[in-house]
């Protein structure tokens, strides 16, 4: 996503309300998983989260966390899809304990989905939300960030923030704003003085 200096001008003023404690929290709880590949990424049947995945690989290698690096789970995977695009859902089904089962769904989670997050939070692992609004989703997870039309920020705003949060160490003394002026940056070039 391409951000203009309008938009980073935005996202700066949005990032002095509670938004920022949100993703933060939602950030530090991804880092929880125990494993590289035990965070699993899904989305919905229109929509697979690849560049939240994406993000998040990034946030792995930089942070030096190699539990951030995602397990992306699409519900059809195409056939001769290369290994990193090719998991299917079964692999919700085999989720456990120490494990992270992320649900980024801006719209409704359909039934099938609901089913296998439960299962997968019975066999213990921790189920994580970033949606719009879905209070079945949000009933299953043990942690969620809501994204609503009337929110400060757009859904795909907010993926960017949680995953720049998740990458954040707390040992660091650069804040959240710092990482997100510096991305900032590095996507509409630096600022100029007048």
């Amino acid at each position: 996503m391409a951000m203009d200096a309008a938009s980073v001008t935005f996202l700066r003023e949005v990032l002095s309300t509670t938004w920022v404690e949100g993703t933060l929290r939602l950030g530090r709880a991804l880092r929880s998983t125990r494993s590289p590949g035990g965070l699993l990424v899904v989305g919905t049947p229109g929509e697979d989260p690849w560049h939240l995945a994406a993000h998040l690989d990034d946030e792995a290698r930089l942070s030096g966390l190699p539990q951030l690096k995602p397990t992306l789970v699409r519900w059809s995977p195409p056939p001769g899809a290369p290994p990193h695009l090719s998991v299917g859902l079964e692999r919700i089904e085999a989720a456990r304990r120490g494990e992270t089962l992320f649900v980024v769904a801006e719209e409704q989670a359909p039934a099938p989905l609901l089913e296998r997050v439960d299962d997968a939070r019975r066999t213990g692992a921790t189920i994580l939300a970033l949606d719009g609004g879905d209070r079945e989703l949000q009933g299953l997870a043990h942690d969620a960030l809501t994204v609503t039309p009337a929110a400060p920020l757009s859904f795909d705003a907010a993926q960017h923030l949680v995953s720049v949060a998740a990458g954040e160490l707390p040992r660091r003394r650069r804040g959240l704003r710092e990482r997100l002026a510096r991305l900032a940056d590095l996507v509409t070039g630096p600022r100029v003085p007048d």
